[in-house]
């Protein structure tokens, strides 16, 4: 098994060799450094326009940076052998709405009128925090990111409505700041913040108990800053009620070969 710092300095091209082999089956934050990672929902194309229309009226949560061709698992705009059948190292299988389990590979799932969406994640936006010297600290920890339901509406399209997910990166009041102004010019990867302070006006009520990932390493003179969210589409999934739906396991993303830098100013 690679470890993490092994993990963290190899390619793209590696880290998706090391998990289609298995042997990586950990969330991948810190992963490829300097690359982009991608959330992914993978669906019927009879609801891929309902849904594409769902992205771009909710694009602070659903940035797109990749849609598939029906049955076509590569998502040719990412990267070089991508495959979205093997190359995350975790996936979730969701049936009529119901999360149905996890698994390490779907290619004995994979349907020829499949199309896959890739969608920006907030671990891109990580390395220009930490380059500025701002704590991550689920980074430090090596932990999976904190990822909380709230009470946030978001515009609905044909059978997809929900509310926002978001994900919390605790700072100092000063390193807050830095961050929003780090994170504002990269709106494919959820762009500035959208919420900090105050979590109970999301509607969330423990900070420690959160929905997906890991609970966070919390100071004292914290501010939680919340970043809209990746995982936002697997609850307007639970809504739509679809036969069968594939998406990552949260925290477990699609490595690509795009450079993080090429994400910004759109």
């Amino acid at each position: 098994m690679p470890s993490s710092s092994s993990m963290a300095s190899a390619s793209p091209a590696e880290c998706r060799q090391a998990i289609r082999r298995g042997e990586w089956t950990r969330h991948t934050s810190g992963l490829a450094a300097g690359y982009a990672q991608a959330n992914l929902v993978i669906l019927p194309a009879q609801y891929a326009d309902d849904f594409m229309r769902f992205c771009l009226m909710n694009p602070k949560p659903c940035p797109l940076l990749d849609v598939t061709r029906p049955g076509d698992p590569v998502p040719h705009g990412l990267g070089e052998g991508i495959d979205l059948r093997h190359d995350l190292p975790r996936y979730r299988l969701y049936r009529h709405g119901a999360l149905d389990g996890e698994c390490t590979d779907i290619a004995e799932l994979w349907q020829d009128d499949f199309v896959g969406f890739s969608i920006g994640c907030s671990f891109s936006f990580e390395e220009a925090l930490i380059n500025d010297g701002l704590d991550v600290r689920h980074v430090t920890h090596d932990r999976n990111v904190p990822m909380y339901r709230t009470n946030r509406a978001l515009t609905p399209s044909g059978v997809f409505r929900g509310e926002l997910v978001v994900s919390m990166r605790p700072f100092p009041a000063a390193q807050a700041i830095r961050a929003i102004q780090l994170t504002t010019d990269m709106p494919r990867v959820h762009g500035a913040p959208i919420h900090l302070g105050h979590p109970e006006l999301l509607g969330i009520e423990n900070l420690a108990a959160p929905d997906f990932g890991e609970p966070p390493v919390l100071h004292d003179d914290d501010l939680p800053v919340f970043w809209a969210c990746g995982v936002t589409p697997q609850l307007a999934i639970e809504q739509a009620k679809l036969p069968l739906v594939i998406t990552h396991s949260p925290g477990h993303m699609l490595i690509t070969d795009l450079p993080n830098q090429q994400l910004k100013f759109g």
